[in-house]
C-alpha cells in the first residue's frame, strides 16, 4: 500500500494530520502497540520538521508486509550541518516556532531512535530528503 501526503510549511493547524491518518491505517493491520508508537513518533517528527522549517514537502509512505518505509522530501532552506542537527537540543527553529512549543531540537534524534534505518540528505538552499523505515 502506498500513500502520499502533501505538507504545507508553516501550517501548524494542519500539522500532524498526515501522521495521524497513517497511524489509523496501521492500527487496522494489528501492529503491536510498541511498533505503532515508534512509527507514530517518527512520522510526527518528520512531518513537523517540514511544517516548522520548510516551504512545502511530500511524505511518501509504503506499507509492506515486512514494515513501513517513509520518504519525506521538502523544499526549504536545507540543513547546513547534518551532524550538528542530529544532536539532541540543537535547533534552527525561529523564535515564533519555539513560542508555539516546537523546535526543541529533538525531531531528528527522535526519528533516529524510533526507526530501524534512517538516511538524511540535505542541500542548503534547496531542501532535505529524509528516508526511514521500521520493520514489523
Amino acid at each position: 500500500m502506498k500513500i502520499e501526503y502533501h505538507i504545507e510549511g508553516g501550517n501548524f493547524s494542519a500539522a500532524g494530520s498526515a501522521s495521524s491518518e497513517i497511524k489509523k491505517i496501521l492500527k487496522q493491520f494489528n501492529i503491536s502497540p510498541f511498533l505503532l508508537r515508534r512509527i507514530a513518533v517518527a512520522l510526527y517528527e518528520s512531518e513537523m520538521n517540514v511544517v516548522a522549517h520548510a516551504y512545502r514537502g511530500i511524505m511518501r509512505v509504503e506499507i509492506q508486509p515486512s514494515g513501513i518505509r517513509v520518504v519525506v522530501e521538502d523544499e526549504g532552506p536545507g540543513i547546513e550541518d547534518i551532524e550538528k542537527a542530529m544532536e539532541e537540543g540543537f535547533s534552527t527553529a525561529t523564535e515564533e516556532v519555539r513560542q508555539m512549543g516546537f523546535g526543541a531540537g529533538m525531531g531528528l534524534p527522535n526519528i533516529k531512535k524510533n526507526s530501524d534505518e534512517m538516511r538524511l540528505v540535505s542541500s542548503p538552499g534547496e531542501g532535505t530528503r529524509l528516508a526511514f523505515s521500521v520493520n514489523f
